[in-house]
């Protein structure tokens, strides 16, 4: 795990909005898309079309403008993010 993807992490214990995870990590946008997309081809986050939906995204149904979602590390996710 990388740093970038450690503090990334760390700021999805609950649903959050692209734009809040940027201002927390202060990673420039195009990093953040990039540490965002290996996070979910790993599956330790999934993201969301809105903070209330219940049923995370497809990876093949997302689109490449990952500004427009939300995100929430999984249970894989967290336990990694602890285990470091």
């Amino acid at each position: 795990m990388t740093d970038n993807e450690f503090d990334v992490l760390d700021e999805l214990y609950f649903v959050q909005p692209f734009n809040a995870i940027l201002e927390e990590t202060q990673l420039a946008e195009s990093e953040l898309k990039e540490v965002l997309s290996g996070l979910l081809n790993k599956g330790w986050v999934k993201c969301f079309g809105d903070r209330q939906a219940e049923m995370p995204i497809a990876l093949s149904e997302l689109g490449n403008d990952l500004t427009s979602y939300f995100y929430l590390a999984t249970k894989e996710g967290l336990l990694v993010h602890n285990g470091r």
